[in-house]
């Protein structure tokens, strides 16, 4: 087990949470790249070139939003495999939606997803005061689903964006901290 991370957030079996620094732009910017990645997000691969990518990095660490946040993702050893994020903040309704990128794919289905997404939800209910979280994932990706619903997640509905299908799923904060 490491010490303490410089930035951590929040910590599980397997990952770390930490805030972004402006150190994780290179590895950002080559998972943005990706267009094996980009598929998992219904997305085109980032077209732009490093110097323009960090030039976004540095606004959105410069001027961050109470409705969006993204975190690093960072085995027990430090190294950095991935991003989870926040963002679509209802502050009235207490929900959020949420994302995941393990970038590095030598630790696909091995667990880290599922270890990341029930820190992320223990993390997001017991430093806000969001009641629900919620995703969408692609219909295809069975993988991320059962990561999903082994996190505590449960299907709720499909909804479509142009050619792509979405299953939903929420979980909400008295399944997930019972005793909150």
């Amino acid at each position: 087990m490491t010490a303490v991370v410089e930035g951590e957030l929040a910590r599980g079996e397997l990952v770390v949470l930490r805030t972004k620094t402006m150190g994780d732009a290179e590895q950002d910017y080559k998972w943005r790249c990706d267009p094996e990645l980009a598929t998992f997000d219904a997305a085109h691969p980032f077209g732009g070139t490093l110097n323009e990518y960090i030039s976004i990095f540095g606004d959105e660490l410069a001027y961050p939003s109470p409705y969006r946040q993204t975190i690093a993702v960072e085995d027990l050893e430090g190294r950095h495999i991935g991003n989870v994020m926040f963002y679509n903040v209802d502050f009235q309704r207490r929900d959020a939606e949420i994302g995941i990128t393990i970038g590095l794919k030598e630790y696909w289905s091995r667990g880290y997803g599922t270890d990341l997404m029930k820190t992320f939800v223990h993390y997001l209910f017991e430093t806000t005061k969001l009641e629900r979280i919620y995703l969408e994932t692609l219909d295809w990706n069975v993988r991320a689903q059962r990561c999903f619903e082994k996190a505590g997640f449960r299907r709720y509905g499909m909804s479509r964006r142009g050619e792509y299908k979405f299953v939903l799923m929420e979980v909400l904060k008295d399944e997930a901290l019972p005793d909150a």
